[in-house]
């Protein structure tokens, strides 16, 4: 008997459609993975999808060099332990370079993130890119549609979309262009967390609240993932809190919410009662993803 409400297997049947669709008219395609629960939710929908053959899609993980540590391990352990093949992308020259969030703001984004993307999806010659983005998360991606195209450049111009009526999507490309494909853009974040739940599917600890080392700056909670690498200012230490991300990022960049809740129950409790958007803790986000969707970002 399934533990879905009627909601939720409707949402889940509709990813899993998308998710073979774009399968079978992708020429080479690959998945998306920050190890965020958004991702972590759509490798799992992959997995359902061909089961009980293993996953024919690759992961691909875009590491910015200021990566939550957490992260990177359930990344590894995550790939690892569902039979999925990871593939890992960085700027090598930036992180030469010392291109951080501390000193170059919405330069980092575009040079840790949006270029290494760009350069990982042309060396791997992916057509048709599976992505966790959610309509509901801001604005920008709000216009989104769910297969979307991509030009020559990985740009976005969300005037040239296609309709997509009666849920009939248009898997054909150009010589040159991609997809972005988001098996996700119709749920929303009360969806994801109740499917987390009645899925019993495990995320990264970092969404569970637990004794971490925090700096208060601007009203937000960093969390200092790496001592050595953080830009104290005077006087300034950490000092140990309970906390818990609703989303992830970079971490100098990401604040954390106070938080008593240990368990996934607890979190999904917390989460339906919220009264903030979850990308309130994105620092980085500073009005500019349109731009940045615009050069090949997402």
């Amino acid at each position: 008997m399934s533990l879905l409400s009627p909601h939720l297997v409707a949402l889940e049947s509709e990813a899993i459609s998308i998710i073979r669709d774009g399968f079978a008219e992708a020429r080479n395609p690959v998945v998306l993975f920050s190890g965020g629960k958004d991702s972590t939710v759509l490798a799992h929908l992959v997995m359902r999808a061909f089961h009980p053959a293993p996953p024919p899609i690759p992961l691909l993980h875009i590491d910015s060099t200021w990566e939550f540590r957490d992260v990177l391990a359930f990344r590894d352990s995550f790939a690892a332990r569902h039979g999925f093949r990871l593939f890992v992308h960085a700027n090598e020259e930036g992180r030469a370079q010392s291109i951080n969030p501390f000193d170059h703001g919405d330069l980092y984004t575009t040079v840790m993130r949006t270029e290494p993307l760009k350069a990982a999806l042309a060396e791997g010659g992916y057509d048709i890119i599976f992505g966790g983005a959610r309509r509901d998360e801001e604005a920008s991606r709000a216009k989104e549609r769910i297969v979307s195209v991509r030009n020559r450049s990985q740009g976005w111009e969300p005037r040239q979309q296609r309709p997509e009526l009666w849920r009939c999507f248009n898997w054909r490309l150009s010589p040159g262009e991609s997809i972005r494909a988001f098996p996700l853009s119709n749920w929303t974040e009360r969806d994801l967390w109740t499917y987390i739940l009645a899925r019993a599917i495990e995320l990264a600890p970092l969404y569970l609240a637990r004794e971490r080392p925090v700096v208060h700056r601007g009203g937000m909670r960093i969390v200092v993932d790496e001592p050595h690498r953080m830009r104290w200012t005077d006087a300034e230490e950490a000092v140990p809190e309970m906390v818990r991300f609703r989303t992830l990022g970079c971490w100098p960049v990401t604040a954390a919410d106070t938080s008593t809740a240990d368990t996934m129950e607890a979190v999904v409790m917390e989460t339906l009662s919220a009264r903030t958007s979850e990308r309130r803790g994105r620092i980085g986000d500073g009005g500019s993803l349109e731009r940045q969707k615009r050069e090949g970002y997402f």
